[in-house]
């Protein structure tokens, strides 16, 4: 059975061999089909897979901001934060309180700047040094141009109050442990934890702040309610999830959800236009390559009969047809993918520089490529089965009158 299997296989590519004319068309007719096929899907890949990279790695598309003013306390912050979903959540303290004055020796103004509550595993600051006590911060970029200060120095901040009829004012020494990039936060700002956000309103309130010696009413810390919070999710896929949710309990949030699902529609959309134009180029493919096949047959009825005579079976007789579909898929889909290598190569630079490093225009993984071969064999065999069909109908008769 082996043995004759290898002749069979070995018959099939004598006779492509010799008609090479024609299957010489029938590759270049394959290519010409799965050719604009992969480059269209590589558009379709690199362009909204870019677009969905940008969505994913910026973490600005995965924040979740309540609107208005609520009444959150740690108890509540903390339940939330155990949802899977939840990547990283700080409570917020009144806006108007969390501003302080900065000044450095390398540079003669003061500017005041917006504190940001921070903590371990803040998305605005991946591959930053997360401030570790109340006297360090995280400087905007904006900010620490002005200042004209490095990660590491040192700088002053100050804050002002009115209490009990009388102006005061506090100062403190801070420390700058990283910059944060222009892309997560474009104006004059400090990322801090949240005991120095939280000092900053006791002593504006007029409340005692202990670890900084600053005098005020004394009040129990454990009474504490925040105003807002900052919320990230661990996907842009969960944002409507936790919008969701919020949103049933009465907690009315604003969200970038609208430009997310937008490119997720594009993506569905251009996906069915692929699938479409694919299934309609592969099933027309599979009918002409199927009608030659089988014309291939019945032009080589007699060949194929007198193998039936000389001991060949109609299953390794069916092997004929299969195996020659079979090289043109294989040999087809190796000229598509010259095809889509070489006008990817060609697009790609053109759009080169309007695109970051990493991107790409026209792209596919080697697995795009490895599932295209399968379903153009697959498309191919099915194809041959037609003239297989046929074939097995042969009758070893017929091959009488060719001895």
């Amino acid at each position: 059975m082996r043995h004759r299997l290898k002749d069979i296989i070995w018959l099939a590519g004598k006779d492509y061999r010799n008609e090479w004319q024609m299957s010489g068309f029938f590759i270049l007719s394959l290519a010409a089909v799965l050719g604009p096929m992969l480059i269209l899907f590589a558009l379709k890949f690199g362009i909204v897979g870019s677009m969905l990279n940008n969505l994913i790695e910026d973490p600005r598309n995965r924040e979740i901001r309540p609107i208005g003013s609520g009444r959150y306390d740690q108890a509540w912050i903390e339940q939330l934060n155990e949802r899977p979903e939840v990547l990283f959540i700080v409570p917020r303290t009144r806006a108007i309180a969390a501003t302080i004055d900065l000044k450095s020796e390398t540079a003669k103004r003061i500017i005041s700047v917006e504190m940001i509550p921070t903590g371990s595993g803040d998305p605005l600051l991946k591959n930053k040094q997360i401030p570790a006590s109340a006297t360090e911060l995280v400087l905007s970029s904006n900010a620490a141009k002005k200042l004209n200060v490095n990660v590491g120095d040192e700088i002053t901040g100050s804050l002002a109050r009115r209490f009990k009829g009388r102006s005061e004012r506090v100062h403190l020494k801070l420390k700058v442990v990283d910059i944060a990039s222009t892309a997560s936060f474009a104006r004059d700002g400090a990322f801090a934890p949240i005991g120095l956000v939280e000092s900053a309103e006791d002593f504006r309130d007029g409340r005692a702040v202990a670890e900084f010696g600053w005098q005020g009413n004394q009040v129990d810390p454990g009474n504490r309610n925040y105003p807002s919070f900052r919320l990230y999710t661990d996907s842009i896929y969960n944002v409507g999830r936790i919008s969701d949710a919020l949103d049933k309990i009465g907690i009315e949030v604003r969200t970038r959800s609208a430009d997310i699902e937008i490119v997720r529609n594009m993506d569905r959309n251009l996906s069915l236009v692929f699938w479409l134009i694919a299934i309609i180029g592969l099933v027309g493919f599979s009918l002409s390559l199927g009608a030659s096949l089988w014309a291939n047959v019945d032009r080589k009825r007699k060949e194929l009969s007198v193998l039936r005579l000389v001991g060949f079976r109609t299953a390794e007789i069916v092997w004929f047809p299969v195996l020659q579909s079979s090289f043109t898929a294989i040999l087809g889909w190796l000229c598509a993918s010259l095809i889509y290598f070489g006008v990817s190569i060609t697009i790609n630079q053109m759009f080169a520089s309007q695109l970051n490093n990493s991107e790409k225009v026209c792209h596919l993984l080697p697995e795009h490529l490895a599932i295209a071969l399968l379903l153009t064999l697959g498309s191919s065999i099915f194809a041959a089965s037609l003239a297989g069909y046929k074939a097995a109908h042969i009758e070893p008769s017929e091959g009488l009158r060719e001895i």
